[in-house]
């Protein structure tokens, strides 16, 4: 990053001062098309899930800020790249899937960019991309010849997708070695189609994005940029996105706006700054207020940080619903039955429903290996009470209250088992 670099467009402006800034081909060049207005500019997903988790986010938030600042974002599904499978950041292959698995991938993930972005036919409208419309139609042979003479292999392997994957002496496919050509490909095809001159994305694909700048230059496109993120960890060095019980999944169906709100409240001290400025469209001065916050104070800046980042991908209302019930379960002690609940036939709890197995059925621990774990320290409550026999089930007793067993992981984690 260019730290002597003053931008003048908003654009890079905004996206420097917050942080979202790690490489760019070309400062100045890119500064005076965002300057220009009406940038359009790319980010790739892959579709590999039904739906994206918190580590996507970031991306997301750039093409946000892209549209704010007058740009027009250009979000591309890899409806035909997620049929190769992105080696980037991997000891093993991903498994490949179906079309149809990934055609109801790409439908489910398509609605959370709806929260962020504005879809229509303006200049600076979000049009979204699916790059199976140029890649399953390729002719290989013709494709090896037009646009696979201009790689050098000796270049690719050179790669760290590739190099880091080989040093390991873990294998490569063949197929995975030719995702590199493809995503390239891309950047020239979106350029063709739809005038894009940038594409953006985290630092794991510097060398991937930058070998499109090489094949538009060879193709005779004209001049290309790319623009990445850095790669977050949280403070303690843990990878964004993924927790004890999982991922941290957008969409509601696979995790809770209230899940998703205890996320971010449980954000370590020294991230809070950090993720305001990353995940809230929230002012800067007012960022600076909150970040200034000391001792027990920095909580309040953690529940805005959690209510504001909930805002953006579940609505306000959601958003305000699990910060409302967070401070009735917490601060009051209440049994808040907005809380997420799951639930259980009363043919289980009749037959006795095993301690362990409610803990895994309640997604609060990934396995019984990992229940019996939290008994043995003290992790686990059932109505508050701490769990000390992992042989023990619940029992009608434990749902008398409102037909609802409370299950608690820590002092921050609760679900309600509910009885149908």
């Amino acid at each position: 990053m260019a730290d002597d670099f003053s931008p003048k467009s908003d654009f890079l402006r905004v996206l420097m001062e917050r942080g979202f800034v790690h490489q760019c081909s070309d400062f100045s060049g890119l500064d005076e098309k965002a300057l220009a207005g009406g940038l359009p500019a790319y980010i790739g997903f892959d579709c590999t899930a039904a739906s994206l988790h918190v580590g996507s986010l970031l991306p997301i938030m750039m093409l946000a800020w892209l549209q704010r600042t007058g740009g027009k974002p250009l979000p591309l599904m890899g409806g035909g790249t997620t049929r190769v499978g992105d080696p980037s950041g991997k000891d093993e292959s991903r498994k490949l899937l179906t079309v149809e698995q990934i055609d109801a991938n790409k439908a489910s993930i398509k609605r959370v960019f709806e929260r962020f972005l504005n879809f229509g036919n303006g200049p600076t409208d979000t049009l979204m991309l699916d790059n199976a419309d140029w890649l399953a139609g390729l002719n290989y042979i013709d494709f090896l010849r037009d646009v696979g003479r201009h790689f050098s292999v000796n270049r690719m392997l050179t790669m760290d997708s590739v190099k880091l994957r080989l040093e390991r002496e873990h294998e490569l496919s063949f197929i995975e070695f030719n995702y590199m050509c493809l995503q390239a490909y891309d950047f020239v095809e979106i350029n063709r189609r739809y005038g894009a001159l940038l594409q953006m994305g985290g630092s794991d694909q510097w060398g991937n994005i930058v070998t499109g700048l090489d094949l538009g230059r060879r193709m005779g496109t004209p001049q290309l940029y790319a623009l990445t993120s850095p790669l977050l960890t949280t403070a303690s060095g843990a990878k964004m996105g993924k927790t004890a019980a999982g991922a941290v999944w957008l969409n509601a169906d696979m995790l809770s706006p209230y899940d998703y709100w205890q996320y971010w409240r449980n954000t370590e001290d020294a991230d809070v700054a950090r993720f305001l400025k990353l995940f809230t469209f929230l002012p800067m001065d007012e960022i600076a207020r909150l970040s200034a916050l000391q001792g027990a104070e920095i909580n309040e800046a953690k529940k805005t940080l959690a209510t504001e980042a909930t805002a953006l991908v579940h609505g306000r209302e959601a958003a305000e619903k699990a910060a409302e019930t967070a401070r009735a379960t917490f601060e009051e002690g209440a049994l808040a039955l907005s809380l997420p609940k799951v639930p259980v036939s009363a043919e289980e709890i009749a037959a006795g429903l095993g301690v362990l197995s409610a803990f895994v059925k309640a997604g609060l621990v990934p396995s019984t290996g990992e229940a019996r774990r939290q008994i043995k320290s003290g992790g686990l409550r059932v109505n508050d009470v701490v769990v000390t026999d992992e042989r023990g089930a619940l029992s009608q007793k434990d749902f008398e209250k409102d037909g609802v067993a409370k299950l608690s992981l820590g002092k921050k984690k609760h679900v309600l088992l509910s009885r149908d």
